[in-house]
């Protein structure tokens, strides 16, 4: 199976984790294993690297890739990472690594309905399984459609969009990725259809509907955090905004100490800081790096330390 990956930030989020040769690392989305071989290579006959992908085909190939090393592979979601590791017997970690948002195999892969470049059965499913592009597309009500669009795609003309997307459903389904495509552009005025592809925000909404993207997200922030050991560290890349703020509260929030209202005499509710940043602000590609991997453009690096 073809599958092309170019790590993004490796250099950054290897040194982020601070491997340990004799540590467990979890790799939450191995993708075409571009991290996970890097991290492997770091360990000794003693450490331990578990793999999690919830695409059976980066399961397939993470597989093959990385048999010459001290790795499991398991096809679960990163918010499954607490049942991964009971499965394994594992208490606790040295690290684990969170990269985010859609592979480049699966935006390259045609008929996996992620683009909007080619026309596709309407999918985006990264698991290859439930709810798909199809089903929201025609099956949800223009309320749900506008609101998943404006929130998960922060895009201005939702409205207008959902609307012209029940419109045409009513003559017949929506069933490629270029008849949706078709819809959204004609929904967007032509002044703003100038500088970017108009349907890169409605594509974006509706594959993290199907994915349940943000949800998982926030359950496996959690669960990562309380999966570390003392001195372990989480490393999150992100591809967008809404991805990033939550990341960025998530940790905020663990790194805060005591809540108590300033006119407090004293401390009453007891809050200890759980975990430190170790790069206060977001880590971005260089210049180089976007120039040989355009992907790397918009990723945002976050790393945090449990204490």
């Amino acid at each position: 199976m073809e599958f092309n990956h170019v790590p993004v930030l490796l250099h950054e989020t290897l040194q982020g984790l601070n491997i340990q040769p004799n540590g467990i690392y979890v790799d939450c989305t191995v993708g075409g294993a571009g991290h996970s071989i890097e991290i492997a290579k770091k360990l000794s006959c003693s450490g331990r690297l578990i793999c999690l992908d919830r695409d059976p085909d980066a399961i397939q190939v993470a597989s093959e890739r990385l048999k010459p090393y001290n790795a499991t592979i398991l096809q679960k979601n990163y918010s499954q990472i607490k049942d991964a590791l009971e499965t394994l017997n594992i208490d606790c970690v040295d690290g684990i690594l969170m990269d985010l948002g859609v592979s480049s195999h699966q935006l390259d892969t045609v008929e996996r309905g992620f683009s909007y470049h080619y026309d596709a059965p309407l999918d985006m499913r990264m698991s290859q399984s439930g709810v798909s592009a199809f089903d929201i597309v025609n099956r949800y009500s223009y309320e749900q459609l506008s609101k998943i669009l404006f929130e998960f795609g922060e895009e201005r003309f939702s409205n207008k969009i959902a609307s012209n997307i029940v419109k045409f459903r009513e003559v017949k389904p929506i069933a490629t990725t270029l008849q949706l495509a078709e819809i959204v552009g004609n929904s967007i005025p032509a002044k703003f259809r100038r500088d970017k592809n108009p349907c890169k925000k409605t594509f974006q909404a509706i594959r993290m509907e199907v994915n349940g993207e943000l949800e998982h997200l926030s359950i496996g922030l959690d669960d990562a955090f309380d999966s570390l050991k003392v001195g372990g560290r989480l490393a999150i890349i992100d591809f967008h905004s809404l991805e990033d703020r939550l990341v960025k509260q998530r940790f905020a929030n663990l790194c805060r100490g005591c809540t108590c209202p300033p006119d407090f005499p004293q401390c009453v509710c007891g809050k200890k800081p759980r975990g430190r940043l170790v790069n206060r602000k977001p880590i971005e590609a260089t210049d180089l790096e976007v120039k040989h991997n355009n992907r790397s453009r918009s990723a945002k690096l976050r790393v945090i330390e449990r204490i």
